[in-house]
Parts: C-alpha cells; sequence; structure tokens
C-alpha cells in the first residue's frame, strides 16, 4: 500500500509539473513565436491628415512706376495687404488662400526697363534685374498715357513671373488710399489667378479625393486629359510608314528632340524625369479604312472612326517592361500613294488644322501627305521624303503640354499673354504646374496612407515589418513638411516634400510583404495546430481532472471523520 501510494503522488506530481511548463513555459512560447509582427504605426497622425487642410500661400508684389500715385498715395506706400480666403470642399477637405501682397514704389532701374519700346522686351529687362521666387507674382502699373502697352490691352503677362498692369484714368482711380485699392485689387486678382492658380484648378487637382460639383465638369475633363502626376514618364515619338515601296522617309527627330522639347523637358525637370526613345514601323496601319471624298479628291477620317485607330497601331507600338512609368505616345503616320491626301475631320465635318488629334492620357496622333511630293509617273518609287519637322514638332509640343497638365485658364478680357515660344513653357505656366502638382501628390499620398492604415486596422494577421513602418512614418513627416511649405508659400520645397511623400506611401501600399499572412485564416490555424496539441493536452487534462476528483474525495472523508 506504501509504495502504490508513493507511486500515485508520483504521478500526480508529475501531472502537475507538465501541466505547470506547458501552461507557463509553452502556451507563452507559443503564442511569442507564432504571432503576427505589426511593428508600430503614428496611426494618430495619419487620422488627423485624413481631414485635408491645405493653406495655400502667395506672394504678390506690387510695384508703381511714376506718374500712377498722387502724393496722398504716395505717403502710404510701402505697405503690406493680406488678404484670404477658405474654400470648403467637402467634410473632410478644406481649402484657404492666403494673398500677401507687398505695395512699393519702383526704383530707377525698374523705371528704366519700363521705358523699353515693347513689352516683351521690358519683361526681360525686368527678370534681369531681379528673378522673381517660385510661386510669386509681381505686378508693375503703369499710367494709363504709357505707350508700353498696345492699345486696348490693360494687362500683359510675358515669359516670366511678371505682370504689367495699366492704370485706369485718375477719375475712376481716385485719390485716397483705400479707393486705388478699391480699383487694383479685382484686377491684381485676376492677374494672380491666371499666373499662379484659381480654386477651379486646385480642385480640379482632389478630383481623386472628392467628387466635384456640377460647374468643375470643364475642369474636370481638362484633367483627366493630361497624365497624373508621376515621378518619371516615358516619350515615344514613331514614325509610321505603312508602304516603305512607296517612299522612303528621313526625319531628324534627333536634332527635333533636341530643339522643340528638350528645353520644355529642361524646365519641367523639377516635377519628373523624363526618358525618351523613337523608333520607325514599316507597315504599319491604322486599322481604320479612310472613305474618299470626290469633293475634296482625298480621303478624310471623321471624329467617329478616331478612336478605333489607336488599339491596332499600339499592339505594334510595344513597351517598356522593366519601367512603371507612364508612355506618351507620339505617332506620325505618312499616309501611303493609295490614300493620299488624308485628312482628319471633326464632329462638324470640318478638317482639322494640324491634321492631328490626341487621345487623353495616351498621347497623339499626326497625319503628314506628302502626295505633292510624288511625280505624275515619272518619279521612280520609291520616293526619298525629308519630314518638315518643325511643322511635326509645333503640333507635338502643343499635345504634349497637354498630355502634362500644362494648360492655362482663357484670358479675361484686356488681357495679352506672350506665347511661350522656343522654351515651350513661361515660368508662370511652371508655377502653375507646380501648384496644381503638389496639391494632387499631396491630396493623392494621403488618401493612399489613410487606406494603407485602414486595411491594417481591419486584418490584424497582415504582417507590418520595420521597412513597411519605415516608409509610413516618413510618407506623415514629408506630408506635414510639405503642408508646411505651402502654408508658408514655399513652393518649391513643397513640391519636393509632396514627390517624397508619394514615394514612400506608394512604396508602403505595395510593399508584396503585406500578403503574407493575409490568405491565412484563423480556422486554417485550428487546422494545423490540434493534432499537434490534442495528443498532448488530453493525457494531461485527464489526469488533472483526477486529481481535482481525489482531491475532492479526500476532502469529503475528513468532513465526516470531523463531523
Amino acid at each position: 500500500m506504501a509504495t502504490a501510494e508513493v507511486e500515485r503522488k508520483r504521478g500526480q506530481l508529475a501531472a502537475l509539473s507538465i501541466a505547470v511548463v506547458v501552461v507557463l513555459v509553452g502556451v507563452p512560447l507559443w503564442w511569442r513565436t507564432t504571432e503576427t509582427y505589426r511593428a508600430w504605426l503614428p496611426v494618430n497622425q495619419i487620422n488627423e491628415l485624413a481631414e485635408l487642410q491645405l493653406q495655400l500661400s502667395v506672394d504678390v508684389e506690387v510695384v508703381f512706376s511714376r506718374g500712377t500715385l498722387t502724393p496722398e498715395q504716395q505717403k502710404k506706400v510701402p505697405f503690406t495687404r493680406t488678404q484670404e480666403e477658405a474654400q470648403k470642399v467637402d467634410d473632410d477637405t478644406t481649402l484657404r488662400y492666403r494673398y500677401e501682397s507687398k505695395y512699393r514704389t519702383a526704383n530707377i532701374m525698374e523705371e528704366d526697363a519700363l521705358k523699353q519700346p515693347t513689352a516683351a522686351e521690358a519683361d526681360l529687362s525686368l527678370h534681369t534685374l531681379s528673378a522673381s521666387p517660385c510661386g510669386s507674382v509681381v505686378v508693375y502699373v503703369i499710367p494709363e498715357t504709357s505707350v508700353l502697352l498696345p492699345q486696348g490691352v490693360d494687362v500683359y503677362i510675358g515669359h516670366r513671373r511678371t505682370a504689367v498692369l495699366r492704370m485706369g484714368a485718375p477719375m475712376s482711380v481716385g485719390k485716397n488710399h483705400k479707393q486705388l485699392l478699391a480699383h487694383l485689387e479685382p484686377r491684381i486678382t485676376q492677374v494672380v489667378q491666371v499666373m499662379s492658380f484659381s480654386h477651379t484648378d486646385i480642385t480640379a487637382a482632389l478630383s481623386d479625393r472628392v467628387r466635384l460639383s456640377p460647374g468643375s465638369k470643364e475642369s474636370l475633363a481638362d484633367s483627366m486629359r493630361s497624365f497624373k502626376s508621376s515621378p518619371g514618364y516615358e516619350i515615344t515619338f514613331s514614325l509610321l510608314n505603312p508602304d516603305p515601296k512607296s517612299h522612303r522617309l528621313d526625319w531628324d527627330i534627333e536634332g527635333a528632340v533636341h530643339s522643340y522639347i528638350q528645353p520644355l523637358l529642361t524646365k519641367l525637370a523639377p516635377l519628373a524625369n523624363f526618358s525618351i526613345d523613337s523608333q520607325i514601323l514599316y507597315y504599319a496601319m491604322l486599322g481604320v479604312n479612310p472613305r474618299f471624298d470626290s469633293s475634296l479628291e482625298a480621303y478624310t477620317l471623321n471624329a467617329d472612326s478616331l478612336a478605333h485607330v489607336i488599339n491596332p497601331v499600339e499592339a505594334r507600338l510595344g513597351s517598356n517592361a522593366a519601367s512603371s512609368n507612364p508612355v506618351l505616345n507620339f505617332l506620325l503616320y505618312v499616309p501611303d500613294a493609295h490614300h493620299s491626301p488624308l485628312y482628319i475631320h471633326d464632329h462638324q465635318k470640318q478638317p482639322v488644322a494640324s491634321n492631328a488629334f490626341h487621345s487623353p492620357r495616351w498621347g497623339g496622333i499626326m497625319v503628314y501627305n506628302v502626295n505633292d511630293l510624288y511625280g505624275r509617273g515619272e518619279t521612280p518609287l520609291p520616293v526619298n521624303i525629308n519630314i518638315n519637322m518643325e511643322k511635326v514638332m509645333g503640333v507635338f509640343l502643343a499635345q504634349l503640354r497637354l498630355m502634362l497638365g500644362v494648360q492655362s485658364s482663357p484670358a479675361p478680357p484686356g488681357f495679352l499673354v506672350e506665347p511661350c515660344g522656343g522654351a515651350g513653357l513661361a515660368d508662370w505656366e511652371l508655377d502653375r504646374l507646380m501648384w496644381s502638382r503638389t496639391v494632387e501628390n499631396v491630396a493623392t499620398a494621403t488618401t493612399t496612407i489613410t487606406s494603407l492604415a485602414q486595411l491594417l486596422d481591419q486584418i490584424g494577421n497582415i504582417v507590418i515589418n520595420d521597412n513597411i513602418a519605415s516608409q509610413v512614418s516618413s510618407t506623415v513627416t514629408s506630408l506635414q513638411l510639405a503642408v508646411a511649405e505651402l502654408e508658408a508659400g514655399n513652393l518649391g520645397f513643397a513640391l519636393q516634400y509632396s514627390k517624397e511623400a508619394i514615394l514612400a506611401s506608394e512604396r508602403a501600399f505595395f510593399d508584396p510583404s503585406l500578403l503574407h499572412l493575409l490568405y491565412f485564416p484563423d480556422d486554417q490555424k485550428f487546422a494545423i495546430y490540434i493534432p499537434l496539441f490534442l495528443p498532448m493536452c488530453v493525457p494531461i487534462l485527464l489526469s488533472l481532472i483526477k486529481i481535482a476528483s481525489e482531491a475532492r474525495q479526500r476532502r469529503k472523508l475528513k468532513q465526516s471523520k470531523k463531523d
């Protein structure tokens, strides 16, 4: 009996020891080694950024030339005036605009620059005196009697960040300080909206975040035409020769790109990186049979058939699989001798002056007719043809500006806007694009990082490694800096921080490690671990139940002896 009792107690102690080891060591160790690693994320800061509140600040400098101010008004100069405006786009998005206008009189060198014979020469002279910072606007006010501006022009906007404004008649302006501001401020507001941004432009940049009102549909159409903001773009120029037997084409694409396209891309360097390539495709057809118009003695492509032109051609273009950047395609199509000349007609059945069309967020196609270069039968085929690249690049440059979002607002009455010329882009047009791209980047990065935080909160078994946490923290920091720089009016720094934010947010959102345990639900965990733990746990549980039962019996026995 003594030996049996000892063995029984030894078994009980062994069962208890195993149970204690399993509960205190095994279960915590198993829990620790099988739990999903989730690094810390700045959730509170992300939730604050979800309610997007942007303030855009513009520095405006108004310079009065000699003869524009009365003696009483000159006593008030220089002075500073600040105007603020708030626009609530939706429940989570608020826009504030702050215009800080500094009024002063022109110095001697500026007075000499304003005496140039033309406004374009004055604009260049003023630029050489002092370059205005990115995102700012300088308005020079000249007297009504000045001959610097043509007749009927009240405002001139050149290639830089300066504008020339003709002062109204003294009777309409008034003599005191308040009357002067009441006369100038509406016109200056129009200048700033043309040279920097308008509320419609900024709202269109938020099209992926907010639902636009019906009044903004035109601006939405303009934004849909251009490519979305990207760190880089691939530009491809393709020459389509459907019939090499009819003509041998020669195009100086390298020289044309250097002369016409590269100046524009150089100015757009702060926004994105660009790579350019070219190719010649032989026996490449449009995929649509043009109709012969006997009245014009030419073949025509109507507007309804243009949509069917791109797909057959796109299959021949190829793609750069090594890059994820958007591709802008520009195609020059030279019709064969049997379908020349070929003209593109619009929806009103009228010929398109450029004989070209563009497809939103894809590129453009130009038809280049060479039928007048063929002889009357005596010229041997193929005919050697040198393409006029100035004519071609003029069309492609205009299409490229549209694709990249360089869209100038219609000038108000009385405004004269100087064409961009060989530079391809005015300084103020670059600022205008930078404002829109910065706001678009901030809105996109905010939406991306907010969606990622919500996804990780809803699915608890997604691994959040340190790299993802670092990218999320970098996104939040860059967004905060971008918003702060926009509020301070530092457009260049704001754009840079917004680019860093959108790159970090995209890397975090599309990190492949986020899918590691996404499709590993709890029922599969039970199916894996039950065959492992059940054989071990059943004997331990039965032993513990037996020990508890014997303990109860001993207590009852002791209690009965006491009674």
